[in-house]
């Protein structure tokens, strides 16, 4: 058994030295040129031409999600950062408390933010409809 064991382990660097080919297809020196090509969906990628290496991509990554199917409304409050839901209870307390520019029927300056929030409706409105398009 050790004498079969010892034939294999002196025939294998033997039999390594075999396995590379004996035309002119192995190349020992590094290609000449390295092309990356970015695809469209369906198209293929161009052959390599003579010492070459061609690198194809496709143009949109494959694990991103589909603009279909990828939530863009507001973010649940459980979802939210917690500097996020800190600003939101900030703004709230400023309305509740009329401070100017608020467009709260309480306090002193409440009435002065009516048109800003005006506009600021107009702009969330006309952006969920170019969203819709």
């Amino acid at each position: 058994m050790r004498l079969v064991l010892m034939a294999a382990l002196i025939a294998l660097p033997a039999a390594a030295f075999a396995q590379q080919p004996a035309d002119d297809s192995y190349q020992a020196e590094p290609p000449q040129r390295i092309r990356s090509i970015l695809i469209k969906p369906g198209q293929d990628c161009p052959k390599a031409e003579g010492n070459e290496v061609v690198v194809c991509a496709p143009i949109e990554s494959p694990y991103r999600v589909p603009r279909a199917l990828r939530d863009e409304g507001p973010v649940k409050p459980q979802n939210q950062a917690w500097g996020a839901r800190a600003l939101v209870l900030d703004e709230e307390s400023r309305r509740a408390s009329g401070i100017p520019n608020t467009c709260s029927p309480i306090g002193t300056g409440g009435q002065t933010g009516c048109t800003l929030q005006l506009i600021q409706q107009w702009q969330a409105e006309r952006a969920a409809k170019a969203r819709g398009q």
